[in-house]
């Protein structure tokens, strides 16, 4: 499938949005991404996946002929074009890399991933499509992060608190942390307009979070009415509501994980997050809140490492 000097298209494929990525790749070396492109999520497309897809790679096709294309996400869930598994943890992120769903579309070899589940203490279980690629690229990145015990928080619409030992992915814990916030924000009674995240005022978001994790008890739904009542009598304006919700869930969800049971945050030197610049700070600041010291990775270059490291394996193993 794959060659020493090697074009092939990367699809991180969403509930909202696909991205897709041209890549150059070489053994024993980082991928090149050559060009990039967008395109509606699974739950937004007008046409059908296959239409979708090809409209998407379309121009690289007509340069390059038929690229293998490798696809993440909820592309491969349910709701998605074709379901793959879900493997269990503990478990590599590199045994995924062997689990892929393999097909023709219009002369392109097409691999979707599976993603992971676990079962936590509670007996509740738990499931990821795409973060497995990003904690594969992260492991990747770093030799240090193949040895010893991580705590991984991959914010987004899910937000992903992952335990890893030694390399392997232990359990994990989602929260609808991004999800919340966007029905929150857009239908319901607290806020009435939409910002941008440029118009972001950190020092409400501070204000927020202080309030959730400060919380002696768990006060989360009349917390809630706060955005609004600061607004009614305390002359906090659009800006300063957006903001100081997205502190409110985002301090609800740090506080879920400094309180869990599967891990003790104060033995961890620090927790790894990998995410988008925007929530990756914003989280970074509740969990400076908490005296917990973070490290942040492009969300982006972990899941591009994570192909890389679909590519670096089919060669070594063409070559054994």
């Amino acid at each position: 499938m794959f060659t020493e000097h090697q074009h092939f298209i990367a699809v991180d494929w969403g509930t909202s949005h696909l991205r897709a990525y041209l890549c150059l790749a070489e053994a024993n070396k980082p991928l090149t991404v050559l060009e990039q492109g967008n395109n509606v999520g699974v739950k937004k497309i007008i046409t059908d996946f296959e239409t979708t897809l090809m409209d998407s790679v379309a121009p690289w096709a007509a340069r390059f002929g038929q690229l293998p294309i490798l696809m993440i996400g909820q592309i491969g869930s349910s709701i998605g074009w074709k379901e793959t598994q879900y493997l269990a943890c503990p478990i590599s992120p590199t045994e995924v890399i062997s689990a892929g769903t393999r097909f023709n579309c219009q002369g392109h070899q097409v691999t979707i991933y599976p993603g992971l589940r676990c079962q936590l203490h509670n007996h509740l279980h738990d499931s990821m499509r795409g973060e497995e690629f990003h904690l594969l690229g992260w492991l990747a990145m770093a030799p240090q992060h193949l040895q010893g015990r991580h705590l991984v928080c991959l914010p987004g619409t899910h937000t992903k608190w992952v335990l890893i030992e030694d390399g392997k992915v232990v359990l994990f814990k989602t929260a609808l942390t991004g999800e919340l916030y966007d029905l929150l924000s857009s239908n319901s009674v607290l806020i009435q307009e939409k910002v941008s995240d440029l118009e972001f005022d950190f020092d409400a978001f501070i204000q927020g979070a202080d309030f959730s994790l400060s919380s002696a008890t768990d006060n989360f739904a009349h917390g809630l009415y706060s955005v609004r009542s600061k607004q009614l009598f305390e002359g906090y304006t659009t800006k300063q509501a957006h903001a100081y919700l997205s502190g409110l869930l985002i301090g609800c969800d740090v506080r879920a994980a400094k309180h869990a049971t599967e891990w003790q945050l104060t033995q961890l030197s620090s927790v790894a997050i990998i995410g988008p610049p925007h929530l990756s700070q914003c989280f970074a600041k509740a969990l400076n809140f908490c005296n917990i010291n973070t490290t942040l990775w492009d969300v982006t270059e972990a899941t591009l490492a994570g192909f890389n490291m679909v590519y670096q394996q089919a060669i070594k193993t063409s070559n054994d």
